[in-house]
């Protein structure tokens, strides 16, 4: 064998050489290798039971459903006697009441616990007409609160 040169591979030494120089790039690389292994580890934490295989990564939407009509509605009634209504506040939790004119067949409770959203104040003059409350009330209760308060006369009482 005839005698030559060593062999010397170019980059090896000279590498490490150029990564300590760039450390802001070398530790960017480091933190994309880190952020990418723990991605492809995923968020288990143990293992999992047995069953089904889900894929890893954000939940899966149930189907989709139609949107339910409001549960709760606001209503505003006006309530016969004026004195009451200046005892309610904000989120006191009523019944509501319909008494006729001509006492046909007694009082009936349209709503019951039904909460006060708010008590507008009454213009000058209104209190012979009653007072207008604002009420959180489920959507059949309004209906029936609205065609009540044009044949009787409407009362509250506290929960």
């Amino acid at each position: 064998m005839p005698p030559f040169d060593p062999v010397r591979v170019r980059g090896g030494r000279y590498q490490l050489q150029r990564l300590v120089r760039h450390r802001r790039r070398a530790l960017a690389v480091g933190l994309a290798v880190t952020a990418a292994a723990l991605v492809a580890a995923g968020p288990g934490t143990g293992p999992e039971p047995p069953g089904p295989q889900r894929p890893r990564g954000h939940p899966v939407a149930g189907p989709v459903r139609p949107r339910p009509a409001a549960e709760l509605v606001t209503a505003p009634v006006r309530i016969a006697d004026a004195a009451t209504v200046r005892l309610l506040r904000p989120g006191d939790r009523v019944d509501v009441i319909a008494a006729q004119d001509p006492p046909a067949d007694g009082a009936r409770v349209l709503a019951r616990g039904v909460r006060v959203t708010k008590v507008p104040e009454p213009p000058d003059g209104a209190a012979e007409s009653g007072a207008l409350v604002v009420l959180s009330v489920p959507r059949a209760a309004a209906a029936r609160l609205v065609g009540a308060s044009a044949t009787a006369r409407l009362a509250v009482t506290l929960c």
